[in-house]
């Protein structure tokens, strides 16, 4: 049944054929028709009345949303697949037959709180700028860094893709649910970031010459790594959804 025309990159992401950035991606790059025409960016359509394909495959309607919390291990990849054979986190989840994608990532060698979802309009507001989404951070930094380097990190600093800075950092144990060694040498910090860059917190301690030996995601927005061991997944209630989409802790 015709109903009302939307844009091509949103219509995707509510299929679940991608986020919305990445959907815009697939339009660019011409995978993308609309009643056998290739599609243009900023163009609308109609699922009820419009043969919309990717790749020459029919979209079809919304599948039902899923939205998961996962705590990734050191060693697995944020993305589906990778050409050297490594480990996925998506791997670690149970769910046949559905696509998902990380709403945020984390480099191979950082830990902690991953989102899963099929959800493209909720993944662009949990991860657009402009919603202010915090994350927070367990680091174990070495060596011990000194007042005049938080300082400096707290005040920003300069990196190659601008200037960037903590929102916080104290000195405080990581949350139970992450193993320690009783080998490992620094110190832990808690550290908060706003932005999060491609490995913004690591490229941030090295601006003042002090190293991450670990970094765990403790916390996206509203919600905490708290209850999920390494490996370990399970999926957002409502209210966790409805107030990751909300933007701003506080």
């Amino acid at each position: 049944m015709p109903g009302e025309a939307e844009r091509l990159q949103k219509l995707l992401a509510r299929a679940g054929v991608a986020s919305r950035r990445a959907a815009e991606q697939l339009i660019a790059d011409g995978r993308v028709s609309v009643n056998g025409r290739r599609a243009t960016l900023g163009e609308s359509a109609d699922p009820g009345r419009d043969r919309i394909e990717v790749d020459g495959r029919p979209v079809g309607g919304a599948p039902a949303a899923i939205h998961l919390a996962v705590h990734k291990p050191r060693g697995y990849l944020s993305s589906a697949r990778d050409e050297r054979g490594r480990r996925s986190v998506l791997a670690l989840v149970g769910l046949g037959g559905g696509r998902l994608w990380p709403a945020g990532r984390l480099d191979v060698e950082s830990e902690g709180l991953m989102l899963l979802t099929n959800d493209g309009e909720w993944a662009n507001r949990v991860l657009h700028p402009r919603y202010g989404t915090e994350r927070e951070y367990a680091a174990l930094v070495s060596p011990r860094p000194t007042r005049s380097q938080l300082g400096r990190l707290l005040d920003g600093v300069t990196l190659e893709d601008g200037r960037a800075h903590l929102l916080s950092a104290r000195f405080a144990a990581p949350p139970p649910e992450v193993e320690r060694d009783r080998a490992e040498d620094g110190a832990w910090l808690r550290v908060r970031i706003g932005e999060g860059r491609k490995r913004e917190i690591r490229r941030l301690f090295a601006a003042v010459e002090a190293d991450v030996v670990r970094l765990v995601r403790t916390r996206i927005g509203p919600l905490e790594l708290k209850g999920l061991r390494s490996g370990e997944w399970r999926r957002l209630r409502r209210s966790e959804v409805q107030a990751l989409a909300g933007g701003r802790r506080r």
